[in-house]
C-alpha cells in the first residue's frame, strides 16, 4: 500500500548575488514536493492515524530522498535540510504532521546526508497556489546561524481540499555573506557581559 500521488514538483533556486555582492560560491536551494491524497479525509475523525503512517511513510520519505539528492547533486552535497507540509482545507493540520513527523519518513533524509541536526519543519493549512516555506538548519550543528535559511515555493493547483503537499528542502551552502555570527559566539559574548 502506498499513498495516491497526484504529482512529483522540483523547484531549484540558485543564489549568485546578494545585498548586491556577488560570490564565488553560489548556494543552490532545491525544494521537493509531491502532492498525496488525504488517506484521512473523508472518514470523520480519525482517532489512530498510525496505520496510514506505518504503510505509507517510509515508502514516502524513501521516494523523496532519491528525487531530491539527485536533483541537488548527491547527497554529500547537502549542507542544510528542512521539511514542510501543507494539509488541504477538508484535512487537519494533523494530518499533515503524521506525514513528515515520523521517523518512518525523516530517518531516509537524516541516514542519506549522515545529519546529527534534527529536520526543522513547517505545517499548515493552505489553499491551491498557497505559499510553501521550508525552513532550513545546517545539517549537523543547530547553532550554525548561516544555515538558517528559508525556500519559498508554490504549486498552482495543489493542495486541493482533499490533499497534502508534501515536501523536503535542501541546500548545498547557507546565506551569502553571513555576518551575524552563532549562538555560541552569543553565549561567550553574553557570559563575559556578565563577568564584568
Amino acid at each position: 500500500m502506498s499513498f495516491e500521488i497526484r504529482k512529483i514538483v522540483s523547484y531549484i533556486e540558485e543564489t549568485l548575488i546578494e545585498g548586491g555582492k556577488a560570490t564565488d560560491k553560489p548556494v543552490t536551494m532545491v525544494g521537493l514536493a509531491v502532492v498525496i491524497k488525504n488517506p484521512w479525509v473523508g472518514n470523520g475523525f480519525v482517532e489512530d492515524l498510525k496505520p496510514q503512517i506505518k504503510a505509507n511513510c517510509s515508502e514516502l520519505g524513501e521516494l523523496m530522498v532519491k528525487r531530491l539528492t539527485a536533483a541537488i547533486g548527491g547527497a554529500d552535497k547537502i549542507e542544510a535540510y528542512g521539511k514542510a507540509a501543507v494539509v488541504g482545507a477538508d484535512g487537519e493540520i494533523e494530518h499533515a504532521s503524521a506525514v513528515i513527523h515520523t521517523l518512518r519518513f525523516g530517518n531516509h533524509y537524516r541516514e542519506a546526508v549522515k545529519a546529527k541536526s534534527y529536520l526543522s519543519f513547517t505545517n499548515k493549512r493552505g489553499g491551491p497556489g498557497t505559499s510553501i516555506q521550508i525552513p532550513m538548519m545546517h545539517k549537523d550543528d543547530e547553532g550554525l546561524r548561516s544555515h538558517y535559511i528559508t525556500l519559498e515555493m508554490q504549486i498552482e493547483d495543489a493542495p486541493r481540499a482533499d490533499e497534502i503537499v508534501v515536501v523536503l528542502g535542501a541546500a548545498n551552502g547557507g546565506r551569502l555573506h553571513p555576518r551575524i555570527g552563532n549562538r555560541y559566539i552569543d553565549l561567550e559574548e553574553l557570559a563575559a557581559e556578565k563577568a564584568q
